[in-house]
């Protein structure tokens, strides 16, 4: 039986122990000791390996860990490592990525549960000989459970501030050896407190949390954090100087988040796939991280499970669907002209010139579209590069591949719907001139809308996915009039019509679109309307009992367009 693609597993025993496939990061330990920091940050996007590796770190490190579990791979041929750091160190290891809460009390009610849980792995600390009364109330403190029927922790804030700080304290007291602290997604309760409106507080919790963990504690080993962004050093790493941050575009450690060409290949290769590693590469590759071009795992994993179930399989958008993906439509709601112009040469598979912000806080995001150009680059939306030595803020970006260039372009024509849809006296003369059966104004408006709105030109896009772009436009415009019965690709006759409507004055209307890549939108409209009438796209149409029958050819070509109608 061959071994199971690990989707969703980032518990690294877990996946060791049930026979899933692993692409050895084995030697990011290795790496992570040798370029020593007593604290240290990676910043990465999400679903690019984050969790499983602080997983394995601790699998790694922890006192009483089962070596076995390190069998085969390739931190296991560093022999002096092993011996010295294998299974040697008491590990607190906690994921901040379920703080959550519409108010500061939930919200901080999940940290201490966070807290609290793991507190509870180390109960022997209770009949530990090392520790004091004194040291093992405050265990006590950390461990209690309030009296109502939440089952909360009962540690105050202050408590909870204090508490990792404390845990260390008493672990190292009892073990003899120094801790190593594992916070992984310490920015998800940042995030989430900004968008709900407790920002300020939260800041302050995790702030002292930090401050107590990181900078002051005797007890520390060294600690590795990860996050999705780097948030800015004022805001909560104040006086922090012990912090080494490895971010997308740091040469350090690229290889170890995310999949390289090689773990691709092999992966292809295991499971008699390689046939598929060009469309794998055209949609789920494109990431620079340092020197590194890098795979999203998530896409890969997935995809491949798919095709393993149904060869025929098309790639999807596993990693977009994993996010609400809003950043784009705030940054597209405070785009001027210049930001649409580049969104569109983002689209058309052109680079552009941004300076990137390495620190934020969330507040900062929307002060200016030029801050969520930072943090598009930052959560994995777009990648990229210096382009000046002597600047590091400097980069040149672009959209990695194929998955994140067809979200860009839904989240485009969603915001042109809401856009266009707030104009409501301009989309009915719009809607109104087609079952008047005037092209002209037809023409003339649709010109207006594709200059306000953000096209698709890039000649290494296939010419359907242009003229998909176009119908998704269109289709939202013709879809505003609530009476309309308005069918998309529906089967009418011999074949599938791109736009299909009935109005309820029993008016059909047939639309097919093309896209005119030697820019002849005269010979395109007269195709489309051939095909119409070839394909018999109107039969559907007259069955359901249409008083009168238009058919539109429209061409578009950039943001030129033509639109030809018959009538009958």
């Amino acid at each position: 039986m061959r071994m199971k693609l690990p989707i969703g597993i980032d518990g690294f025993e877990k996946l060791r122990t049930n026979d899933f496939y692993y692409a050895d990061k084995t030697l990011f330990i290795k790496e992570l000791l040798q370029n020593w920091g007593e604290v240290n940050l990676f910043t990465r996007p999400r679903r690019f390996g984050k969790s499983l590796n602080m997983s394995m770190l601790k699998c790694f490190f922890e006192t009483g860990s089962d070596p076995t579990l390190f069998s085969g791979l390739k931190i296991m041929e560093e022999k002096e490592i092993c011996d010295q750091y294998m299974g040697k160190f008491p590990v607190i290891s906690i994921s901040l990525k379920g703080v959550d809460g519409r108010s500061f009390a939930s919200a901080s009610a999940a940290l201490r549960t966070v807290i609290g849980d793991e507190a509870l792995r180390f109960q022997s600390l209770l009949a530990s000989k090392k520790l004091t009364d004194i040291e093992k109330g405050s265990y006590r403190q950390l461990i209690k459970v309030g009296t109502d029927s939440r089952g909360v922790y009962d540690m105050t804030n202050d408590i909870a501030e204090t508490s990792l700080k404390t845990l260390s304290r008493l672990l190292h007291k009892h073990y003899g050896q120094k801790v190593i602290l594992l916070i992984d997604e310490y920015d998800v309760p940042l995030d989430k407190a900004f968008q709900a409106g407790y920002y300020d507080e939260m800041v302050t919790l995790i702030r002292n949390l930090l401050g107590n963990a990181l900078k002051t504690n005797d007890s520390l080993y060294f600690a590795v954090l990860t996050g999705c962004l780097r948030i800015s050093k004022e805001s909560i790493f104040t006086g922090l100087n012990n912090l080494k941050v490895h971010t997308i575009s740091d040469v350090r450690y690229d290889e170890f988040f995310g999949f390289t060409n090689a773990d691709v290949d092999a992966l292809l290769k295991f499971y008699g796939l390689s046939d598929y590693q060009g469309v794998i590469r055209d949609w789920y590759d494109g990431y620079r991280f340092g020197g590194a071009d890098v795979y999203c795992p998530w896409d890969v994993i997935n995809y491949c499970d798919e095709l393993l179930a149904d060869p025929g399989a098309v790639p999807k958008n596993y990693w977009a669907n994993t996010s609400g993906n809003d950043l784009i439509l705030r940054m597209l709601k405070m785009a001027d002209q210049t930001t649409k112009d580049e969104v569109e040469e983002l689209l058309n598979g052109e680079k552009i010139t941004k300076r990137i912000k390495q620190e934020l806080t969330y507040r900062e995001i929307d002060d200016s579209v030029e801050n969520v150009w930072s943090v598009l680059y930052s959560a994995g939306y777009l990648t990229g590069k210096h382009i000046e030595q002597a600047d590091a803020d400097a980069f040149s970006l672009w959209i990695p591949n194929g998955e994140i260039r067809k979200l860009f372009s839904d989240l485009v024509q969603d915001w042109f719907r809401e856009v266009t849809r707030s104009d409501s006296a301009r989309i009915n003369r719009f809607c109104a001139a087609f079952p008047a059966g005037d092209a002209v104004a037809i023409q003339e408006m649709l010109h207006d809308y594709l200059w306000d709105s953000i096209s698709v030109r890039d000649t290494a896009v296939r010419k359907t996915m242009k003229e998909n772009f176009y119908h998704g436009m269109l289709l939202g415009l013709l879809r505003s009039q609530g009476n309309w019965l308005v069918k998309s690709n529906a089967e009418t006759g011999e074949g599938y019509s791109d736009i299909s409507i009935q109005t309820p004055n029993r008016i059909g209307m047939v639309i097919e679109l093309k896209y005119a890549d030697d820019g002849n939108l005269e010979a395109a409209c007269k195709e489309a309307l051939a095909q119409i009438e070839e394909k018999r796209y109107t039969e559907g149409l007259k069955r359901r009992g249409t008083k009168k029958m238009i058919k539109y050819g429209i061409a578009f070509c950039e943001k030129e367009c033509m639109v030809v109608m018959e009538g009958n």
